[in-house]
């Protein structure tokens, strides 16, 4: 019996994205499953291969296959946004080379990536001097901080970890990354503080820690699923972390 059927719209009657996520995260979907779980909404993953330790150098290596990644997410439907998850790899491939090489595959997308993300954050919040928490190896760490300074941040405190580990990062545990935000967000001179890396897990303390330093708090993961409702029209969800979805 042949069965006769109608189309409709499918899933993404509003927006459509695209999420490349590292092979190694163990973090970033999980915050994001709340925020993008709502009707009329689409989001399609694909898993990058990326290396267990996180320097300059297995960094690099993600842009080779930042195509190939790209091209296995859904096509047929164009993607309205799509995002590349990893703070220190946009940093050290560069924001300009990953957005080119996802828009080898998906030329109408507009295009983030968690650094891109934060920059915007700060411009949107108004903050200038910005205290900054890694869990990263110095050279990294480095890395980042002269982006962010180029794009008129000034560092005013910081703070590492300093480990290369993923599998580490990921189970630094949320008290840690909040006391690591207080101390380095106590200082005077810092307007707001920024925990960087996808695999770091923020979700659940950025409103704590806020309350505790008085001042806003972005992460890698908060920031870029802003940025992503943003560039794709839409309002932010009401149940994003932070002072960065009620503003």
């Amino acid at each position: 019996m042949k069965l006769p059927f109608s189309l409709d719209k499918g899933i993404a009657t509003e927006a459509a994205f695209g999420l490349i996520v590292l092979q190694a995260d163990e973090t970033l979907e999980a915050e994001f499953r709340g925020l993008f779980q709502r009707p009329g909404l689409a989001l399609y993953h694909a898993r990058i291969p990326s290396a267990a330790k996180v320097t300059a150098d297995t960094l690099k290596q993600m842009e080779e296959a930042l195509p190939r990644t790209a091209s296995l997410l859904p096509s047929k439907g164009p993607l309205d946004v799509v995002a590349y998850a990893c703070t220190s790899g946009a940093t050290i491939i560069g924001t300009d080379r990953v957005a080119a090489a996802i828009q080898t595959q998906h030329p109408r997308a507009e295009i983030t990536d968690p650094i891109s993300a934060v920059i915007a954050a700060c411009a949107h919040l108004g903050v200038r001097k910005l205290g900054f928490v890694t869990p990263y190896v110095a050279e990294v760490s480095k890395a980042m901080r002269a982006l962010l300074e180029r794009n008129a941040l000034a560092i005013t405190a910081f703070g590492s970890f300093d480990r290369s580990e993923e599998a580490v990062v990921a189970r630094i545990s949320t008290q840690s990354v909040r006391d690591a935000i207080c101390t380095v967000g106590g200082a005077d001179d810092v307007d707001a503080v920024f925990a960087s890396c996808t695999n770091l897990r923020s979700f659940d303390i950025i409103d704590k820690a806020e309350a505790l330093i008085g001042k806003p708090v972005i992460s890698s993961n908060q920031a870029l699923a802003w940025h992503m409702f943003r560039l794709a029209g839409l309002p932010s969800p009401p149940n994003g972390p932070g002072r960065l979805f009620r503003s």
